[in-house]
């Protein structure tokens, strides 16, 4: 059996191995990565023969770390990659060649309802209902969306977000507020099984799964790289920030929102902690804007997001999707059973 793993932003670890009576045997692991001194590939092997097939990515990046000897210099790839492809040679683990993609293009509703199909397509895929999907967001009316263990009055001024119309719904993944009006920001969920993360840490799996998009935003003139924890930044500074939520049966989404064009003096007044964060950066003016993707690309927003889509579709296969009757049926039911109701929007008051 064959497994591979590309590192991101890193090198290729392949690993051939077969599997006798539960334990690991003939394993071979080969590459495009550095290694010295070459004879440590040798140790690799050695350490990964006789582990149990059950083993986790993490228990053979482990047994491989105790095999090496102190000053041995692994380039481009780690233990844990090894693990990981590992485990993908053994069918635990998938890689993006095994999954065909969802692909949902910009719908206009409720940014709430949005909010809820978060719920709604995750709890899908993990149930095998749906296939991994990528998702994107529109929405014809201004909201505050907060993060899952983000307190209501530290993070709104309620008075000010109340005289601009705009309400606080809460999403199920951590992380901070976003603030939403229609045409100001870019944001698209992606969901996929649990198997495509396989052996990554939760830190691991937010670059990993935004790679694909530091490529798109490449093709369309902007020099990206992932700041971790969960940032999205350019040559001029930060463009977004995405979220996660894994879910009982085997599920992950992974939410990015990028600005496109925020009225500043408006956030500021509506998010608490945005003056902080803002202090600092000088935007005072009533007719300054937040705007990195529209400076930067000069191109309309539905234009980045059709080039986005473009480029997905180019490196990954995909079916053009839809939300099915049931489902946005279940996410209008949630948002009046949970995201509009008090009890989980101030649950952290």
């Amino acid at each position: 059996m064959r497994g591979e793993y590309k590192v991101p932003g890193g090198k290729l670890v392949a690993v051939d191995v077969e599997v006798d009576d539960g334990r690991l045997t003939g394993t071979s692991v080969s590459g495009d990565f550095f290694l010295e001194p070459d004879t440590a590939l040798e140790g690799i092997n050695a350490a990964l023969d006789g582990m149990p097939s059950s083993a986790s990515a993490g228990q053979l990046a482990q047994a491989i770390t105790a095999r090496l000897d102190e000053g041995t210099a692994l380039v481009g790839f780690s233990p844990e990659a090894v693990g990981i492809a590992v485990r993908r040679a053994l069918g635990h683990a998938t890689s993006w060649a095994d999954h065909t993609f969802d692909l949902i293009g910009p719908e206009t509703m409720d940014p709430a309802m949005h909010v809820a199909l978060d719920q709604v397509v995750t709890e899908e895929v993990a149930a095998g209902r749906r296939r991994p999907t990528m998702r994107f967001w529109d929405w014809d009316a201004p909201l505050v969306v907060i993060g899952s263990f983000q307190s209501v009055s530290n993070e709104v001024d309620g008075e000010r977000a109340a005289a601009h119309g705009i309400d606080v719904v809460r999403r199920i993944s951590g992380g901070g507020a976003m603030f939403m009006e229609p045409g100001n920001c870019i944001t698209y969920s992606l969901v996929v099984p649990q198997s495509l993360v396989e052996g990554l840490t939760f830190e691991q799996s937010y670059s990993f799964l935004d790679d694909w998009v530091l490529g798109a935003l490449a093709e369309i003139g902007v020099n990206a790289r992932y700041v971790p924890l969960n940032d999205i930044a350019s040559d001029q500074g930060k463009i977004g920030g995405a979220a996660q939520k894994r879910v009982a049966g085997g599920a992950v989404l992974h939410h990015v929102t990028m600005s496109y064009d925020i009225d500043a003096e408006k956030m500021l007044q509506v998010l608490r902690i945005g003056r902080e964060k803002m202090s600092d950066k000088g935007t005072r003016s009533a007719n300054k804007r937040v705007d990195p993707m529209r400076s930067q690309t000069g191109m309309a927003r539905l234009d980045i997001i059709g080039a986005f889509m473009a480029h997905f579709r180019s490196r990954y296969d995909t079916v053009a999707g839809s939300y099915t009757t049931a489902e946005l049926q279940r996410a209008r039911e949630l948002i009046e059973t949970k995201f509009r109701h008090p009890d989980w929007t101030f649950r952290v008051p």
